[in-house]
This record gives C-alpha cells, structure tokens and sequence, in this order.
C-alpha cells in the first residue's frame, strides 16, 4: 500500500513541494485523495518572518483536475501557524502550499490554469448567443 501512496503522491504532487499522500480511496465517480503539509516553518503573509510555532490545523477541500474520468476530491490539512515577530500586527496565519493552493483559493493551481486557457482558446465565445 505504501508504494501506491508514493506513486500516487508523484502523481497528484510533482511540482508541489511539502505535501504528502496519506490515504487514498477509489469510488466509482471520484477519487478522494487525503493529503497533509509537512513544511517544518511557513513564512507569514504580515511581515515575512517565519514560525515554526503551530496553533492548530483544519481542512481545505480544494477542487482538483479529474482523474480516469472521475472527480478528485482532495482534504487536504493545513496548520495555522502564530506569528515569531512581536512587532507584527498578524497574529496568527495559515500555511499557504505553492503550486497547489492560494490564500481563499477553492481549487488547486492546475485546475485554475486548466480554466484560464480554456477561457482564452474560447474568448467568451462558449457563453454567447448564436445569431
């Protein structure tokens, strides 16, 4: 099972640093996928310094490109993180994945870039009226 998990994280993952597959589960419509962070410090959006200290973690369900035709649901953990520097105004943030999430980001950066092109290659045209 630990061989699929690490095929699978080379696959879901290749250019995400910082993220590990934990589990995954193959249903007939869609393919969820539980991935965690395992960066050892972020860096806060506020000033810049960065924090090893944890407050907590949650779930984010980003969207994801499908899969075999099938739907990716991913869970994946984030830690929330206290701020080092006393001067910050920020007190607390959320870790932030590169390449894979934004800040407020309901869909994983292949999928936002997936949809930009398709908006480009179609200029609108999609959603026009036929005359």
């Amino acid at each position: 099972m630990s061989d699929v998990l690490l095929q699978l994280d080379e696959l879901l993952f290749f250019s995400v640093d910082d993220v590990s597959v934990v589990s995954v589960e193959v249903t007939d419509t869609a393919v969820w996928v539980e991935a965690r962070t395992t960066a050892r410090q972020a860096a806060c959006p506020g000033c810049g310094g960065w924090s090893r200290r944890i407050h907590g973690s949650y779930l984010r369900f980003p969207r994801d490109l499908p899969a075999a035709g099938k739907f990716v649901v991913m869970s994946l953990r984030v830690r929330r993180f206290v701020c080092a520097e006393e001067t910050c105004q920020r007190r607390m943030f959320a870790e932030q994945v590169p390449g894979l999430t934004r800040r407020f980001g309901r869909r994983t950066e292949r999928l936002r870039s997936a949809l930009v092109a398709v908006g480009l290659a179609l200029a609108g045209r999609a959603g026009g009226a036929s005359v």
